[in-house]
């Protein structure tokens, strides 16, 4: 079949968090078995299931990231909460902001067994609500996921026991092929939130004493229960390499079978097994004696490891170099039952990603009674070193009921080593224009060379969260994760941030060159208490106005360091001294960057400075910066005519060129100072009927773009910038100040975008007080400017909500994932008592019916504090709210949202509508869907609500 590939991973298992801890796990041979929490049952209760492997602070949840209320969360199955979390994650591994998925055909395929805390919760019809409906049904586990990230792929959680997550790799690796959907998160998921299971496994005689877990030991003597949550990404193979995605493994084939009717529905079938690992290497068009390793089931019973060895000897004991290895992750943590075998798929691609099988725990206490030389297996006493070329690799998952399931793995093609170093957009951009082999002497070896001495490429490192609070969190994981890694360009690390920490609500950004720089600037971020770090997300992007400098702002050398760090702004300075050369008679671009002198005069001073700001203002739009409005001074007009469409590139260099050859030959007296300020004299009359001349037959076009004219000193509308206007531009005073009126007041620009090749037009702006409070940017600030300075500039307005083309800022090798610290969610919000798991650790909770008469209610404080007690029907509002919810007091205001900030449904709507009625003096008589449209926000609600008492004749107090 089609090879699955994997691209995202996260997990999460007692004292385990993320791949890199669970690998660390496993190649140090580690076990995480311990005693039951006290927040899950008292060990002295059931002395004989009071070990296993348990996760620590199961109750934590960030419900604010996912805007979920108190009251829904505390109600929810920690299984959906904690799954939530490491969806997340493993779509950020994968590469990919989990924003972008938004809107998709993106699948989520959940295995989990069992339903104990819904057998915790609803067992007491007293306390019974929706929120506890929805957050007790296991189908709800994979909807979650689903809905909190705008999935709109198939969505099912199974249940085949044990085998169910591996049977969920199945059916999403299925979806893929089938082509109903382009990604899909499988994952598995179990707590072990009651000794419920435990028991029953004790008096089936599978319960192992000490509560560990010892596959294929002489010492097995039964199960283990063990906490684990774990989550993949899987791509089409195709559209991961196509994409640039790094790849842990590949899915060669899978399969499921069923034992049928055989020594008992909880018994294992050795043929059913057998067949079950056939059918999987034949669908993966794999033979036996290729597969390396298998990760078995391995419980670690005498009848299960008895009979799985069986199956695996008559499938593996065939002719082969060496025996196939054979293992069991649950001895490591023990059996994680609904969630085991994706658990055990995980290990597998680590283990091939890593090109090591880690050595099984119980190797030196081999079982003989297995036969494992005799069957053509082996346990590994130390780890495996897997040899070049392609590595296969089998996972086996057997469900208590019957159903079996098999995966057969690949390692990773060497394709994808090589497409993941270099990114799509490498295999995209456009071509350099004519011109650009001279330039090569001044861009240095590689496009990612920093400036002289071998400095690396400056790149922006991008972070969003949901909040200050979260967005410090994660600069301090960011800055530690820096940390660990030996100090080195950070160009791949931008990139990868531009496209995984994005799409939350607080925008972060900052330029940096080298690991180290990039961690001591995000240490000092954390640190400043808030001050200055990130700014929330505008609703809109930034509106940004290009002011093209004028003649006085030329210097040997401008843009040299740009040049050689841009690839864009070579490829548009090139094409700039394409345009020009037939004009000038000689290069624009080596006079620019070689420090020729010359450039001070009017002849060379007029072509270059058209040719800066022409090339930047296309870098910029390269980028995604679209101007609002252009503004240009003087000569700046015509790269501002270019980028208005006004003029097309030629005209434009021709005319330009002339006119700086006209000024030139004028008597000293007359000609124009190079050295002069922005404001300059107009062009003397004896040169005007040349400029006309040259000007004859110009194209021009009505502008694309709001065009403030410095000859008009206003936004030009309908006249034509023909011949005249340009004759007519050189002739008369530079009305710069009523130009940039004009624009400010019709465009209202956030943003001041100088382009040149220094500041020039900030302080007369300023001065002339027209900016309005607009920030002014200019990525060349002086002769040292290098790439840094265009990428500080894109920071900024990415911090304002622009959404840039990263990949134009980045060279082709850089365009690749580079691994970044997962996201790190809120760790203080909890959702479980300390005490024993029953139905009054949520109920106790939550807010009980409406004692209309008690007058005391959630949020009554919060309400007075408003002062609100004169107005009765926001006094209600606010209260019900609190109640439907269990906010926090203090959390719910009148300009609070009840879909973005509440997380409020429909379920929740109905109940508002209730809490409110009880509180108001006089029943609203009104309908839910007649609230509907009123739901924006609480302000909104009691407006219409005021209004509606007041059109029945009901007075709100």
């Amino acid at each position: 079949m089609e090879g699955i590939a994997v691209v995202g991973v996260d997990c999460l298992f007692p004292g385990v968090h993320g791949a890199p801890a669970y690998w660390d796990l496993l190649m140090r041979r580690g076990e995480v078995t311990g005693a039951v929490p006290e927040d899950r049952w008292r060990a002295e209760e059931f002395p004989s299931v009071s070990r296993g492997g348990f996760a620590a602070d199961i109750d934590v949840f960030d419900h604010v990231f996912f805007a979920v209320p108190p009251r829904e969360a505390a109600a929810m199955d920690p299984h959906q909460r904690m799954l939530l979390q490491c969806a997340w994650r493993a779509i950020e591994d994968s590469g990919t902001a989990p924003s972008a998925l938004a809107g998709s055909e993106t699948g989520v395929f959940v295995g989990v067994m069992g339903g104990e805390w819904g057998r915790l919760t609803m067992s007491d019809s007293r306390w019974v609500t929706p929120q506890l409906g929805a957050g007790s049904s296991a189908g709800m586990i994979a909807n979650r996921v689903s809905y909190h990230l705008d999935l709109g792929g198939p969505s099912l959680a199974v249940d085949t026991a044990c085998s169910s997550s591996l049977v969920a790799v199945h059916l999403a690796v299925n979806s893929l092929l089938s082509g109903e959907c382009d990604t899909a998160l499988a994952a598995g998921v179990n707590l072990v939130l009651s000794p419920a299971l435990g028991l029953v496994y004790e008096q089936m005689g599978l319960a192992a004493p000490d509560g560990r877990c010892k596959p294929f030991s002489t010492d097995a003597d039964g199960i283990g229960r063990g906490d684990g949550v774990a989550v993949v990404v899987l791509r089409r193979l195709a559209d991961a390499l196509a994409d640039g995605s790094r790849v842990y493994a590949v899915i060669r084939g899978t399969a499921v079978n069923q034992d049928g009717r055989s020594n008992g529905v909880t018994a294992p079938s050795r043929w059913s097994q057998q067949k079950v690992l056939e059918a999987a290497y034949r669908r993966a068009g794999v033979t036996a004696d290729q597969v390396r390793f298998v990760e078995a089931h391995g419980t670690g019973t005498v009848l299960g490891d008895a009979i799985e060895c069986a199956a695996l000897g008559s499938v593996h004991g065939v002719e082969r170099d060496q025996p196939c290895a054979i293992g069991s992750v649950k001895g490591n943590l023990g059996h994680t039952e609904g969630a085991a075998g994706i658990v055990g798929l995980v290990k597998a691609a680590l283990a091939l990603h890593h090109r090591i099988v880690p050595a099984s725990l119980f190797a030196d206490r081999e079982n003989p009674r297995l036969r494992l030389a005799e069957r053509g297996l082996r346990l590994l006493r130390s780890p495996l070193r897997l040899p070049r070329g392609e590595s296969f690799a089998g996972v086996s998952s057997f469900g208590m009921g019957g159903t079996n399931a098999h995966a057969v793995l690949a390692s990773a093609p060497r394709t994808a080593v090589v497409r993941s170093q270099v990114g799509p957009a490498a295999r995209t951009g456009s071509t350099a224009h004519a011109g650009s082999t001279a330039s090569t002497a001044h861009a240095g070896s590689t496009a990612s060379t920093g400036p002289a001495g071998g400095a690396p490429a400056a790149g922006v490192f991008t972070l969003t969260a949901d909040s200050p609070a979260g967005l410090r969190r994660n600069l301090v994981a960011q800055a530690a994760a820096l940390r660990a890694r030996p100090r080195g360009p950070v160009a791949a690390l931008c990139w990868s941030s531009a496209r995984v920490k994005t799409g939350l609500s607080h925008r972060y950004a900052v330029t940096a060159r080298d690991t180290r720089e990039l961690a001591e600037v995000l240490e000092r971020a954390a640190a400043s208490g808030g001050e200055g770090v990130g700014r929330p997300r505008s609703w809109s992007a930034p509106t940004v106005a290009f002011l093209f400098t004028g003649q006085g702002g030329q210097y040997p050398g401008m843009t040299a360091g740009l040049y050689r760090e841009s690839r864009a702004y070579r490829r548009h300075l090139d094409a700039a001294d394409t345009a020009l050369a037939p004009h000038t008679g000689h290069s624009v671009r080596e006079l620019i960057l070689t420090g020729d002198r010359r450039i001070g005069s009017t002849r060379h001073a007029q072509p270059a400075l058209f040719a800066v700001g022409y090339a930047l203002a296309a870098t910029f739009a390269e980028l995604g910066v679209r101007p609002a409005a252009v503004l240009g001074h003087g000569v700046g007009e015509y790269a501002a005519a270019v980028a208005a469409g006004v003029l097309g590139l030629g005209d434009a260099a021709r005319l330009v060129a002339a006119r700086g050859a006209l000024m030139a030959e004028l008597p000293p007296d007359d000609a124009m100072p190079a050295v002069s300020g922005a404001f300059h004299p107009a062009v003397p009359a004896p040169v005007l009927p040349h400029l006309r001349d040259a000007a004859r037959g110009l194209r021009a076009e009505r502008p694309q773009v709001p065009f403030a004219s410095t000859r008009h000193g206003r936004m030009l509308r309908e006249e034509p910038l023909d011949a005249d206007y340009w004759v007519a531009q050189a002739a008369e005073p530079v009305r710069f100040g009523d130009a940039l009126s004009a624009l400010m007041r019709e465009s209202g620009p956030t943003h001041l975008l100088e382009l040149g090749p220094r500041p020039q037009l900030p302080p007369p702006a300023g001065m002339a007080g027209e900016a309005h409070g607009a920030e002014f940017l200019h990525p060349c600030p002086g002769p040292e400017a290098t790439g840094r300075d265009l990428a500080e500039v894109v920071a900024r307005l990415y911090t304002a909500g622009l959404d840039p083309d990263w990949a134009m800022l980045y060279a082709p090798e850089d365009r690749r994932v580079e691994p970044l610290a997962p996201y790190v969610f809120d760790p203080e919000r909890r959702f479980r008592e300390e005490r024993p798991a029953a139905v009054a650790a949520v109920a106790d909770r939550m807010p009980g019916p409406v004692d209309a008469s008690a007058g005391a209610a959630p949020g009554a404080d919060f309400v007075r504090a408003l002062r609100v007690e004169a107005d009765p029907v926001l006094a209600a509002v606010v209260a019900a709210v609190h109640e439907v919810g269990g906010y926090p007091e203090g959390t719910v205001g009148p300009a609070t949202r009840f879909y973005e900030d509440l997380g409020f449904d429909s379920v929740m709507i109905m109940q508002l509508k209730d809490r409110i009625e009880a509180r108001l003096p006089r029943p609203a008589d009104v309908s839910v869907p007649e609230m509907l449209p009123a739901l924006g926000s609480v302000a909104a609600l009691t407006g219409f609500l005021t209004d509606h008492l007041a059109a029945a004749g009901t007075p709100a107090a």
